[in-house]
């Protein structure tokens, strides 16, 4: 029926015959995608969509992955594009299937995921009159994606080339920003195959070599050159600075950038404070409890002393430390960060560097080496102590603590408290230890879907920590789970509700707070994990939270509930910081 070059459906080439006209551009379409680089497609079930389904399920070259519903199937292409840091095709039927993709979208573009969007529709003249599951779907994701095409529906008077080179040249703007794509794809029926197959030889006799090769239609180089900064690097590097390390995306060589990263801040003798999606949290040269000692007057007079801001990635997840931040009269301040985005709420940044961090040390002149110029590692020692004695209960504060020591392969962590938790807490590691976070729009729907869009690409475990609130708004991304290939591992953190509204100044005369902030639900997970055949535990002691993770980590796919008070945390974090201040407790 449909076939492709030698990377694609067969060895032959491009088959004469094809199912319908919307077939063929279907055919051209996810080849050209597969020439630039893609290779995961993710499907949701439709009818106008047939197509693209029919020639993306027969390609040799992509690989499939298929969810019922189209919010978590958008989060789970956004958790595969981020783990193997390829573009993946998002593949939907038309009408309100669409819209489901609007969430991960909004995170893909805040992040710079890049997401391909190719949504079946309609032809124009079956909008707006009574038309079934017919919206306007023209620009829907409006300025959340980095480029948007309404195609035509498929013509025999259209050249092909008008197709191959429209995706070449979005992929090429995606390259340059990264971000999603969306291509509204117009199809009249016939949708399915028929009785007559369609002639497209002569259609396609115009597309010459590219018919026969294993390269696009056009080619769009990226010029690598680097901004010029080596004239003030020098004075820079001789003030007191510090180093702020925020999110960095997974690459092949993100261990290199990490341990560059950690070199950079031992030659300049300058403090080093590695938020948790930083890749370097867990290095023995981090400040690993940076975000509690700044309750500490000393620590935070200590750090003030700095002159100048050297800080790699945006994003930061400590408030206290953005604070610091924008309240400290910084000299000169630079952020390198590879995506060409402004990332910089408080408007302090001086000098912006589009480019990776490994890009931009290994451009570095060489300097002597210089002794710290802080005495922050001693006084942090007293905020460690007391954040060790006070994680031994079983708590949301022990648990998380826990599992930075525990946790192997790569860690997810959701948003709301336990980001927060996560980033708290822990102690430095031997091993390493992959982190992400959906910390673009720091959403809490699409969690458990991209955790599993991240496993996929990888052999190794993968483990979610997650609110009980975030794990109800995805719980049908619990399906997914089953088709897992390595170990992985689900964490509720069930406080009954939005247990973070206790730490916010949100009203609480009557039952403002419980009823229209923390809405606590009374739920257990117990009967989700055995509808989607998940294992499943719910210690009460951290030794039994221990025991549960590690054998999770043996059995596949598992899900443990940690059940806590829902004042707790609040408490918690409330007793540690007064600890850390020097103030007495109130009786």
């Amino acid at each position: 029926m449909t076939a492709l070059t030698s990377d694609g459906f067969t060895k032959s080439g491009f088959l004469k015959e094809y199912a319908t006209f919307n077939h063929v551009w279907a055919t051209l379409m996810l080849e050209e995608l597969y020439r630039l680089g893609v290779r995961v497609a993710v499907l949701a079930p439709g009818s106008r969509s047939s197509p693209l389904t029919m020639v993306a399920s027969e390609h040799a070259g992509l690989r499939c992955h298929c969810h019922f519903d189209e919010r978590g199937l958008g989060f789970m292409a956004l958790g595969t594009a981020r783990g193997s840091q390829r573009p993946v095709v998002i593949i939907t039927t038309s009408g309100t299937a669409v819209a489901n993709l609007y969430p991960a979208v909004v995170e893909a573009k805040l992040l710079g995921v890049p997401l391909i969007v190719l949504s079946a529709d309609r032809p124009i003249e079956l909008l707006d009159n009574g038309s079934n599951q017919a919206i306007d779907q023209r620009d829907i994701f409006s300025s959340h994606t980095i480029v948007h095409h309404d195609l035509p529906p498929p013509d025999a008077e259209i050249k092909a080339a008008f197709l191959l080179s429209t995706l070449d040249q979005a992929v090429d703007q995606q390259r340059r920003t990264p971000g999603p794509i969306h291509i509204n794809c117009r199809y009249r029926e016939p949708l399915y195959p028929g009785n007559c197959l369609v002639d497209a030889s002569e259609y396609l006799s115009p597309l010459g070599r590219w018919l026969m090769t294993s390269k696009p239609w056009s080619d769009w180089p990226i010029s690598t050159s680097m901004p010029t900064f080596k004239d003030d690097w020098k004075a820079f590097a001789q003030q007191r600075g510090l180093i702020v390390v925020g999110r960095i995306e997974d690459s092949s060589d993100n261990s290199q950038q990490a341990l560059q990263i950690v070199e950079l801040s031992k030659q300049l003798g300058w403090p080093l404070l590695a938020d948790i999606q930083s890749q370097v949290r867990f290095d023995p040269h981090n400040l690993i409890h940076f975000d509690l000692a700044l309750h500490d007057e000393r620590f935070s007079a200590e750090l003030a002393k700095a002159e100048v801001l050297l800080q790699f990635g945006g994003r930061l997840i400590s408030k206290r430390l953005s604070q610091f931040i924008a309240q400290q009269p910084w000299q000169d301040v630079w952020l390198v960060d590879s995506l060409p985005q402004r990332l910089d709420p408080d408007y302090c940044v001086k000098r912006r560097l589009i480019c990776s961090p490994a890009s931009f040390i290994d451009d570095l002149p060489t300097i002597p080496e210089q002794p710290p110029w802080h005495q922050l590692a001693s006084l942090q020692r007293r905020t460690t102590q007391l954040v060790e004695e006070r994680c031994t209960a079983f708590s949301e504060l022990g648990v998380c603590h826990l599992l930075a020591q525990l946790a192997e392969g790569q860690l997810f962590i959701g948003n709301s408290l336990p980001a927060r938790l996560m980033n708290m807490l822990g102690t430095h590691r031997q091993t390493p230890l992959r982190v992400l976070a959906n910390r673009g729009a720091s959403g809490i729907d699409g969690l458990i879907a991209t955790a599993f869009g991240l496993s996929c690409t990888r052999s190794e475990p993968t483990t979610i920590v997650l609110g009980d609130t975030s794990a109800l708004h995805d719980l049908n991304s619990l399906a997914l789970l089953k088709q897992a290939s390595q170990p992985l591992v689900v964490i509720i953190l069930n406080n009954d509700g939005g247990s973070i509204f206790h730490m916010l100044p949100v009203p609480k005369e009557g039952e403002l707070l419980e009823r229209y902030y923390r809405q606590p639900h009374g739920l257990s997970f117990e009967h989700a994990a055995k509808m989607f055949g998940l294992g499943y535990s719910a210690p009460s002691s951290l030794e039994g939270f221990a025991a549960a993770y590690t054998q999770a980590l043996e059995v596949g796919v598992s899900l443990i509930e940690v059940n806590v008070p829902h004042q707790q945390v609040a408490d918690d974090l409330k007793a540690l910081g007064e600890a850390i201040r020097g103030e007495p407790r109130e009786q």
